[in-house]
């Protein structure tokens, strides 16, 4: 297990001091702040050990060790702010090459017999062209919306 260090500068200390006094910081935020105010070796001694500041907090070790890893990688923001994810859980389903094919449906003729195109007709022409497996009527709906198409 690798043991993490953390040393607070007087500027670090005094961001998570106003963090802390803030009425906008998360309570979850706020509670990783005291951590690391726990966590902070003055002239190279810990104030308290990580069994008490888990006692004192109300937090796992496994946190506190989190926090100070953090604090190592990316610093007082990293303890305070959230990681932020890279790709969506997931992926979108309507693409620009779906949705230039649903608005190219929408202006070109509609079917024989019909005055105009209803949303369930473009979401089965596309699928009927193999543009993509499956499609709602809302979803045509909001891209219509989105790129605000005279049928809707």
């Amino acid at each position: 297990m690798q043991k993490y260090h953390v040393q607070l500068t007087e500027e670090e200390r005094q961001a998570v001091g106003k963090k802390l006094r803030s009425t906008k910081t998360e309570e979850q935020a706020r509670r990783r702040g005291k951590v690391l105010v726990d966590l902070d070796e003055v002239e190279g001694k810990r104030q308290y050990t990580t069994k008490k500041i888990s006692e004192r907090l109300k937090v796992s070790e496994a946190t506190i060790s989190e926090v100070c890893k953090r604090y190592e990688t990316g610093g007082v923001d990293a303890v305070f702010g959230r990681k932020k994810r890279a790709e969506p859980p997931v992926p979108a389903k309507v693409t620009g090459e779906v949705e230039a094919h649903i608005i190219a449906t929408c202006c070109s003729a509609p079917p024989e017999g019909r005055a105009r195109w209803t949303m369930q007709m473009i979401a089965d022409k596309i699928v009927l062209d193999g543009i993509i497996g499956s499609i709602s009527d809302e979803t045509v709906r909001l891209v219509l919306k989105k790129r605000r198409s005279s049928l809707i």
